[in-house]
């Protein structure tokens, strides 16, 4: 369990109490030297207490193994997750441990609660890890923790607590050019008040001994020569063209600026009142996931998915527009034909590649293992229903399984942390050995070195290339990107290869710097970081009072019916926003499935799904919340009239009016006859 010298050099200015980024790469051990300074700390510091912020559920547990083994049995560990059910409030937890992991929202919502067991400080621990420290930034939770710490250490009202942040890859903030980059890095330093980033210089030679580079190949491939149902697919989508008469809409069809340009007419249409013009955009960027999906898998998969969603419509909807009507109609004329060129078509000749590297790489006698990085979890469910249908993979023994994210965004594309645990220990133990994943698998995940590591077509930055690449441990691993000669992709991959120079460039700049100026550098950054916090909220708060929440109406997103006022609104657990009009319940029917959400919550479990009465719109979802039920509400399917007109928010926070938090006595007694015990 001893560190290597390496790890030795990169934490030294940290066992001193210096705050400190470690660079290393992935699978360096950085959570291992991490553990090792949690342990000198605690052995240290009078009445130590250390937390541990990880940005992904299923890293608690892992983290917590490493920790464990490092820290002997004198000190007390706790881990914390979104998903771990009934438990002692956070507070309760945090003061009675040594060492605390969770994840970052969990302590986030303790730093906000009123409740004395879950509420708890940050000053009440003398050391933060951050792992995967890349993502403090705008306004990600790492960085609304970190501007409290900001806060107090302006104040300077309270001892602050030592930081540790981890990274195998700072980025380049978007920048293209060194200046910028340097200024990414800094202002990644004065968000987790850093004194030095730390990497390798001295040991760097054993660094590379340690962890050598896998052999990079671009596995490129051309277009389809002929490609009838892609053409048939944009046929169709002209024709909706032609029935929203709108010329000046882009016609590049299967591009992500077109997907902006139907998203962003939808939500305009709504706004105006269009409903005919709002369908006819959401179809259009449906046909549009198609083309993805035809581009990245196989036409069946395509077909599925379109299925899947005209099926939703005809289960779901109560009561059609024209529009509706019309488009119904014209799938359903010519979904015979997209059938059976989905089944007769040329193949993808991206999958081809795929498969003649996949037969190279598991063809072999060693136990191979890898893993195939897509992007959407949709993707990733149709590579797996391709890989276990190939006759000539299940000749060189490939067992895959799917890695994805936990949510249920769809039907057919989910996994619980339970899921996830599993397919992760049966991929290190062989009873799998090939991985199909979602960018969840990317950061962080402890898992069996892979001999092949292929980035299927994807579009991302560099931070992702270089995560995604550091999976591939093993002796002479392969790293292949697969793409299609001159895409999109393949050039966002050169790029990125030219961004993680640049990047090393910039913390060499960052680290040479001098120590004052670096130090004035790091103080101005932080003094401006919190007066644009400040403005920001200062403007957040006055738009959130702009209407009383009385003067502003609730309208069904499809069929505009009025169905209440933001005076019924309430937040539960400053995340949930209910509706708590005991008349509310006359708006909606409810459905006797209930919802899978792929977490088990301390104070509620989810009920049926709400729909739109007179429409059949799905509205959101019944919340049994401490034995009493309440409707949640999406945000994406509800309309605001204001004074000033209709508007459509992203997102509830983004609301003009105030919304006060559900106060279970108060509400509770106002509507007992609605809201209903359990």
């Amino acid at each position: 369990m001893e560190l290597r010298p390496y790890q030795w050099e990169v934490i030294l200015p940290a066992l001193e109490g210096k705050n400190i980024i470690i660079w290393l790469p992935t699978g360096a051990g950085k959570t291992r030297a991490a553990a090792f300074v949690a342990k000198r700390h605690l052995e240290t510091v009078d009445r130590g207490k250390v937390v541990v912020l990880v940005n992904r559920v299923h890293l608690v547990s892992q983290h917590a193994e490493e920790f464990r083994r490092v820290l002997d049995k004198h000190w007390t560990i706790s881990t914390l997750s979104g998903d771990m059910g009934s438990r002692a409030g956070f507070g309760l937890i945090a003061r009675s441990h040594d060492l605390l992991i969770c994840t970052a929202e969990l302590l986030q919502l303790a730093l906000i609660s009123s409740e004395a067991d879950e509420h708890v400080e940050l000053t009440e621990f003398s050391l933060i890890v951050v792992d995967e420290c890349h993502h403090t930034h705008k306004d990600t939770v790492y960085n609304v923790i970190l501007s409290r710490y900001l806060e107090h250490k302006l104040q300077k009202t309270k001892p602050l607590p030592q930081v540790l942040g981890l990274t195998a890859s700072p980025g380049t903030g978007g920048a293209t050019k060194l200046q910028g980059a340097i200024d990414h890095i800094l202002q990644l330093c004065a968000n987790l008040d850093t004194w030095r980033i730390m990497s390798p210089e001295n040991c760097h030679s054993q660094l590379l001994e340690h962890n050598p580079k896998p052999c990079k190949q671009y596995d490129l491939c051309q277009r389809r020569k002929q490609d009838p149902f892609g053409d048939l697919l944009k046929k169709l989508m002209n024709q909706i063209h032609q029935q929203l008469n709108m010329p000046y809409l882009s016609q590049q069809f299967g591009t992500q600026m077109y997907e902006q340009q139907v998203v962003q007419l939808r939500k305009d249409a709504a706004e105006a009142g269009l409903q005919q013009q709002r369908v006819y955009a959401l179809h259009l960027w449906r046909y549009n996931d198609a083309l993805f999906i035809h581009d990245t898998v196989r036409a069946r998969d395509a077909l599925d998915m379109l299925q899947d969603f005209y099926n939703r419509e005809r289960a779901t909807k109560t009561q059609l527009l024209h529009a509706e009507r019309w488009l119904l109609e014209l799938f359903d004329s010519h979904k015979n034909t997209l059938a059976n060129l989905a089944a007769h078509g040329p193949e993808n000749p991206k999958l081809e590649r795929l498969e003649e590297i996949l037969l190279s790489q598991f063809g072999g006698p060693n136990n191979p293992r890898g893993i195939i990085f897509t992007k959407t979890r949709q993707s990733a469910y149709s590579l797996l229903l391709w890989l276990q249908q190939q006759p000539g993979l299940q000749t060189v023994d490939v067992k895959p399984q799917m890695l994805i994210g936990a949510g249920n965004t769809s039907q057919s594309t989910h996994m619980t942390q339970k899921d996830q645990q599993e397919v992760i220990q049966e991929f290190r133990d062989g009873t799998l050995n090939l991985l199909v994943a979602t960018s969840v698998a990317e950061e962080g995940l402890d898992i069996s070195k892979c001999n092949v590591v292929v980035r299927y077509g994807l579009l991302t930055n560099e931070i992702s290339m270089v995560q995604a690449r550091g999976r591939a441990r093993a002796d002479q691993s392969v790293y292949s990107f697969v793409a299609t000669e001159g895409s999109r992709e393949l050039r966002r991959e050169l790029t990125n290869e030219a961004l993680e120079v640049l990047m090393e460039q910039a913390v060499t700049a960052v680290q040479k710097m001098d120590p004052k100026e670096f130090k004035a550098k790091i103080q101005e950054l932080q003094l401006a970081a919190l007066a644009k916090r400040a403005a920001r909220a200062a403007h957040r708060e006055s738009r959130q009072r702009q209407f009383p929440p009385e003067d502003v109406q609730l309208l069904c997103i499809n069929c505009m019916i009025a169905v209440g006022y933001g005076s019924d609104i309430r937040k539960v657990e400053g995340t949930h926003h209910v509706n708590v009009n005991p008349n509310f319940s006359a708006y909606y029917n409810i459905s006797q499935k209930p919802v899978v959400i792929n977490k088990v919550f301390k104070d509620w479990r989810p009920g049926g799904t709400i729909s739109c009465s007179n429409c059949g719109e799905v509205w959101g979802f019944q919340m049994i919340y401490k034995s009493v039920t309440l409707p949640v509400l999406k945000i994406q399917s509800i309309l605001l009239e204001t004074p000033h007109g209709r508007i459509q928010p992203k997102k509830w926070s983004r609301v003009p009016f105030t919304v006060c938090n559900f106060d279970i006595l108060q509400d509770c007694a106002q509507g007992l006859s609605y809201l209903s015990l359990d």
